[in-house]
């Protein structure tokens, strides 16, 4: 998993409550198992026609914000069923931090073991971001993961909170498989000391 520490990028204003996970990426889409390729399906409902040609006014398909890397939307984002392939697609796509007023709690988690940095403000704090995103491609925020702060364009911060395991695990990259891996000493000798005590296992 890539480690995340701090980016600098443009925000994408997306000022809709209850985002669920169907809109994020569809189940027609769900039949993959890989975790790449899904960027281009996704919010493919509000991204494309019915004969697959883009809506211009979507968003993310606006030139200045076709690169986002941040996402910055409404309340109670990534509700509904919990798919993984929800923020596989939000990753694939390039976008490494969401924030919002609050996040479905199986979504949330997702996040972070996918490289995602998922940021919970109050609303206020996100009104100010959205309209500082709502400026386009020139309006730049900085997400400092190891200071714990969002920066507008404009200088502005807040700061939030994130569980210092999770945190800990986007800092240094590591996803279930990793932190596995991490204790590979441990595993080996206790599988040669399992092997000699007890040889028939």
């Amino acid at each position: 998993m890539e480690k995340f520490t701090e980016i600098t990028g443009t925000a994408a204003p997306m000022p809709l409550v209850n985002i669920d996970t169907d809109m994020i990426i569809p189940k027609v889409f769900l039949k993959t198992i890989k975790r790449s390729g899904l960027g281009v399906n996704l919010f493919d409902e509000m991204r494309y026609d019915r004969e697959g040609n883009e809506i211009p006014d979507f968003v993310l398909n606006q030139p200045q914000y076709r690169d986002a890397q941040i996402l910055v939307a409404g309340d109670n984002f990534g509700c509904g069923s919990s798919r993984e392939h929800a923020p596989w697609a939000i990753l694939d796509f390039g976008i490494r931090c969401v924030i919002a007023p609050s996040f479905a709690d199986i979504f949330y988690n997702n996040c972070f073991k996918n490289g995602i940095l998922p940021i919970p403000l109050p609303q206020e704090q996100v009104d100010v971001l959205m309209k500082d995103a709502e400026k386009g491609s020139n309006a730049r925020m900085t997400i400092d993961l190891e200071g714990q702060t969002v920066t507008t364009s404009d200088g502005e911060t807040f700061p939030f909170e994130v569980d210092a395991f999770k945190k800990h695990c986007l800092l240094n990259g590591l996803d279930d498989i990793g932190l596995t891996l991490e204790k590979g000493a441990a595993i080996d000798s206790y599988e040669d000391s399992l092997g000699q005590s007890r040889p028939w296992v």
